[in-house]
């Protein structure tokens, strides 16, 4: 379950189903009680009415409920249906019984009206979620890849940076040992000055640049993490337009590769796809 996968419309959810769940323990009636007389008995909460809480208190608790299960554990169905589908018709229902309660009532006390009002901001959260782009933005921030042991790190490397790692000790292309070997930015090429046992053959010197160019790797992109604002698919290499993974907010990816505004990103059980949609990505 990956929490940080909620989102700010998520947030709301959850905000108007405590709110709600408050609502329900408070009178739901508002009644004038002349001097004198006890007016206890006919106060009474949502607990006291079996039916209005089943449909309209504790289905909005629920309903927000399975929006959140859902968003942190994508793919789940109940009678074909995604979790996050009922749970937006189930607020819509308990926003409906809610509506129509309070309409029906002489005097609405505490209770119903702060029910209403949780339960519109419940429905609203839950149907303008995917919708909004303010309430799309993730709830919490993605936390920056952490030693020891960030994904993809390398043995041996101290201070946990790894392959692709922001602030790594070694550079993409740099050699295991860290030092001195060929291709690694500030080691010495054959046939420069001041290596002694390099030979001057005109050979040896023509080959030496046609050896680096081979070498080099092919543009000037390098490795890189990133975390993506909201859950995006990530489609195989091959154009198949069948998702293999989602992209989850919160949660660092590795770049390895671009492909004109598309990036080839790798995943932390080792599968590699194609993030079409990079807008607004985090990079590490």
């Amino acid at each position: 379950m990956n929490i940080r996968s909620l989102t700010r419309g998520d947030g709301v959810v959850i905000g108007a189903a405590v709110v709600l769940f408050i609502a329900s323990f408070l009178n739901l009636a508002s009644i004038d009680c002349p001097t004198g007389v006890d007016c206890g008995r006919y106060e009474t909460n949502a607990w006291d009415t079996l039916g209005l809480l089943m449909s309209m208190f504790l289905a909005g608790v629920i309903a927000a409920a399975l929006i959140v299960v859902a968003r942190t554990l994508p793919g789940r169905k109940v009678a074909g249906l995604d979790l996050g589908q009922f749970g937006v018709a189930l607020a819509v229902f308990a926003l409906w019984t809610a509506f129509w309660t309070i309409i029906d009532m002489s005097s609405a006390g505490a209770g119903m009206i702060l029910g209403l009002l949780a339960t519109i901001v419940l429905a609203a959260g839950a149907v303008a979620s995917p919708l909004v782009g303010a309430l799309k933005a993730p709830l919490m921030g993605a936390p920056r890849p952490q030693a020891p042991q960030p994904y993809g790190a390398q043995p041996g490397v101290t201070g946990g940076a790894g392959y692709g790692y922001p602030g790594a000790g070694q550079p993409y292309g740099a050699p295991q040992g860290g030092t001195g070997g060929y291709g690694y930015p500030g080691a010495p090429q054959p046939g420069q000055p001041g290596q002694p046992d390099a030979p001057h053959q005109p050979e040896q010197q023509s080959a030496a640049p046609a050896a680096a160019q081979q070498a080099a790797p092919a543009g000037d992109f390098a490795p890189f993490w990133f975390a993506v604002p909201v859950a995006r698919p990530l489609y195989a290499e091959d154009g198949s337009p069948t998702p293999i993974a989602e992209l989850a907010p919160g949660t660092w990816y590795l770049a390895v590769e671009q492909r004109g505004a598309a990036l080839v990103a790798q995943t932390q059980d080792g599968r590699r796809g194609v993030l079409q949609d990079t807008t607004g990505i985090q990079r590490g």
